[in-house]
């Protein structure tokens, strides 16, 4: 289905995860004539993949109409410098759609009329090759349509859920935008370890990076994680070997439990 919008889109910011989702709405059907990026320090490649597809780009873009949606792609420090020069723009039927980290609906509403409609979104970095997650919320003055214009965006680069409770957003950072990096840290240790185990270091990257398609099967399937892994290990066998090592005392599960917490302990600090 060709992605459409009631009006313009101003992309504030066309950094990584700004640049992944143009990317997006483009392959999804978007009119490039529609979309206009304000960023005083675009990356000379996306100014000519702007340039290439016919969007202005520059750090004060002149729209024909009000825009549908402003969508905030900036720093977390540099989005409540902005939002000042986000009001003048917004049109009664605007929708702000921020993915800033740690910027509450309270703080975004804070330099915007309160009638504005304002969604607050988190998105994580498997955004950039179109299999990420974004976790959403709404203030009180999204309409339908807003909602259905914010899902379709963010649904271009993943899946999209929406949830009722701000607090959910700390958590939410802790296991999915933070989780990556987790997943990250695993392939490197799990690489070093194959090294160490006599691989040669081409031979061990190579292995390392056949763990993708596990996460494929997690996706797919419907059974839990739980029981994949049971399903993967044979009594007796080299995997239960090295899970008895990695399960012992329940050690990875109470580390990985601390690192959320703390992950989510420092969302809520930034918020704050």
């Amino acid at each position: 289905m060709t992605l459409r919008l009631a009006g313009p889109l101003l992309l504030i910011g066309a950094g990584k995860m700004g640049g992944a989702l143009l990317e997006g709405w483009l392959k999804q059907g978007l009119d490039p004539a529609t979309v206009f990026i304000q960023d005083p320090a675009l990356s000379e490649a996306m100014g000519a993949f702007a340039a290439r597809h016919g969007i202005v780009a520059n750090d004060a873009p002149e729209l024909p109409a009000p825009p549908a949606v402003i969508l905030i792609a900036v720093k977390p420090n540099v989005a409540e410098k902005l939002l000042p020069e986000v009001e003048p723009m917004v049109g009664e039927t605007t929708v702000v759609l921020s993915i800033a980290a740690g910027r509450t609906l309270e703080s975004l509403s804070r330099y915007l009329p309160d009638t504005v409609a304002v969604v607050r979104a988190m998105p994580n970095t498997p955004a950039s090759v179109g299999q990420g997650i974004t976790v959403c919320i709404a203030n009180a003055n999204v309409t339908a349509e807003q909602r259905r214009e914010c899902d379709a965006l963010l649904s271009a680069v993943g899946d999209v859920v929406w949830v009722e409770d701000e607090a959910l957003l700390d958590p939410v950072t802790a296991v999915s935008g933070s989780g990556p990096a987790y997943v990250f840290l695993l392939a490197e240790c799990l690489e070093q370890a194959g090294i160490d185990a006599g691989l040669s270091p081409e031979h061990a990257r190579q292995l390392r990076e056949r763990r993708s398609p596990a996460g494929a099967l997690l996706a797919q399937s419907d059974e839990d994680a739980a029981t994949l892994r049971k399903n993967v290990t044979s009594p007796g066998g080299t995997t239960a070997a090295a899970l008895e090592v990695l399960m012992d005392e329940e050690r990875m599960k109470t580390l990985l439990s601390r690192a959320v917490a703390a992950a989510a302990k420092r969302s809520r600090e930034l918020s704050s």
